[in-house]
């Protein structure tokens, strides 16, 4: 299940980046570099591109909560640094051998 998550997290990923890159650009900044006049689309395909990103931004987003919930419950709480060496010194040290 949680590949399958990551798998169209990541398929999520690709198309969120495609679709924002497809965008107008606005105020000429970091757009394709095609202005208004030589843009094939309309100003329709404008608003598609916005609602189809939002959309995918959405769907990124909960499938993330979705992983995360996910690696969580398989996470054990850990013992502490401390009792872990006290394990180890207990079983691993050598035994002082008693005189009678």
């Amino acid at each position: 299940m949680e590949n399958i998550l990551l798998t169209i997290n990541i398929i999520l990923a690709l198309i969120l980046v495609i679709l924002v890159l497809f965008q107008q650009s606005e105020g000429g900044a970091l757009g394709i570099g095609v202005n208004q006049e030589n843009y094939m689309f309309s100003r329709a395909s404008g608003n598609f591109f916005t609602k189809a990103t939002a959309i995918v931004a959405t769907l990124f987003i909960i499938c993330s909560l979705c992983l995360t919930i996910l690696s969580n419950k398989e996470l054990e709480p850990e013992k502490s640094l401390l009792d872990k060496i006290e394990q180890n010194t207990d079983s691993d040290a050598p035994r002082i051998p008693q005189n009678n």
